[in-house]
């Protein structure tokens, strides 16, 4: 069965936004090579609406600048959405309905791992679910100062335990911890 991986990029106070402020200070040549080779591991992207608004202009602008932008550009991509019905982006489909029995349709066909990058109402209904795999927080030395309560990865929701799966350290101060949800008894 395929892995959903989550990457969230986060700062020390649990902003994962605003990283036109504090994400390149960190992102040298070990985060390149480690997003890279999470990228080329997965071979489908599942994203919320609001990611998908964010990374469709973004990536496909970027289109033949290297190798992860020519992968963004022609991975299969999934967008949880109620509203969305014809993406522009291409190689992407809609899922919406019954979010959840799509997306165990989804672990159960041969491939390998489905990334997500961000966490927000597909994660927390991921994991609510018991879908999500893993959880990677690429954690950036720094206090953004500039998140509001809903740009923090720290906010209200179910408690869900982790168990730590690695750590992988980055001489620019950046750490990736990858965790696996604990599943109830």
């Amino acid at each position: 069965m395929r892995k959903i991986i989550n990457a969230t990029y986060v700062t020390l106070d649990g902003d994962m936004t605003n990283m036109q402020d504090w994400h390149m200070d960190y992102f040298g040549e070990e985060a390149g090579k480690a997003a890279t080779a999470q990228l080329v591991s997965s071979d489908a992207l599942i994203m919320g609406r609001k990611t998908y608004e964010g990374f469709a202009p973004a990536w496909s602008g970027r289109a033949g600048a290297d190798e992860f932008a020519d992968r963004m550009n022609g991975i299969k991509k999934y967008v949880v959405s109620s509203t969305l019905r014809e993406p522009d982006w291409e190689n992407t489909s809609v899922i919406s309905g019954d979010v959840v029995a799509e997306v165990r349709k989804l672990k159960e066909r041969p491939g390998g791992n489905i990334l997500q990058y961000g966490f927000g109402p597909v994660t927390r209904l991921l994991l609510d679910n018991g879908l999500l795999d893993e959880f990677r927080v690429w954690l950036h030395p720094v206090l953004s100062g500039k998140a509001k309560p809903d740009d923090l990865l720290y906010r209200d929701a179910l408690q869900t335990k982790f168990t730590l799966n690695g750590t992988e350290v980055h001489s620019a101060g950046m750490i990736i911890l990858s965790y696996v949800p604990v599943r109830p008894a």
